[in-house]
């Protein structure tokens, strides 16, 4: 075993550790959320990833994203993504999908097979599609709600989407999902009420909102591989 996976081991066991590297998790959206959720992933152990972006690094993220510095401006997210992960663990397999997703790239985003899926997708159309998909093929999926807009100290839930509130994203997500006929689905969200935003169209954040989302969620995806 490697040993930087030692501090791990002595809350999971051998068998833990195992379990982790052996598990493939694909994560969809590489932002806020998602880049966090990349991260802890692979330093919990986590040694299959496919990461699913079609966007390039911003200046506009470098308040929240990990990936987002003044040295990755304009390259591929998922490109940043990959070489950070091999960075922390050589052996970690990365499959980097530097495309959108959507009905015309679903295939290619599953051509294998994941023990776990995180959606940290922004649009509303590809995260239904994105829940309806996991749904219909047994696949174990977590979902990001909202974390921007809100600057108090962060707390997230884990919990059924039809009983998140104060969340804008959850309601219409909830709208969306009960038309496809699913009237369950867990996902991450906080109580914090959004805040006014000046009426601009741009939505706020700040670094340690999206960051502790991302946290949470693979807290929760660690836990449910271990089971």
């Amino acid at each position: 075993m490697d040993n930087w996976k030692k501090r791990t081991e002595l809350l999971v066991g051998e068998s833990g550790i195992n379990k982790l590297s052996n598990s493939s998790v694909c994560v969809f959206g590489i932002g806020g959320v998602g880049g966090y959720v990349c991260e802890m992933l692979v330093r919990a152990g986590i040694e299959n990833i496919t990461i699913v972006d079609f966007d390039k690094v911003d200046e506009t993220n470098i308040n929240r994203q990990i990936i987002a510095t003044t040295l990755t401006i304009g390259k591929n997210k998922c490109d940043v993504m990959r070489d950070r992960l091999k960075s922390i663990n050589q052996n970690v397999v990365v499959d980097a999908k530097n495309v959108k997703f959507g009905e015309e790239t679903i295939d290619f985003c599953f051509d294998k097979h994941y023990d776990f899926v995180v959606d940290a997708i922004d649009m509303v159309k590809n995260k239904t599609l994105l829940i309806s998909y996991c749904k219909s093929n047994n696949i174990p999926i977590i979902s990001a709600m909202g974390a921007g807009n809100r600057v108090g100290v962060p707390k997230f839930e884990i919990g059924d989407i039809f009983k998140a509130y104060n969340d804008g994203l959850a309601k219409v997500m909830r709208k969306n999902l009960k038309n496809l006929g699913i009237n369950k689905h867990i996902c991450a969200y906080t109580t914090e009420l959004a805040s006014a935003n000046n009426n601009s169209t741009d939505i706020g954040s700040i670094s340690y909102y999206p960051a502790m989302c991302g946290c949470v969620i693979s807290a929760y995806v660690v836990n449910e591989l271990l089971k």
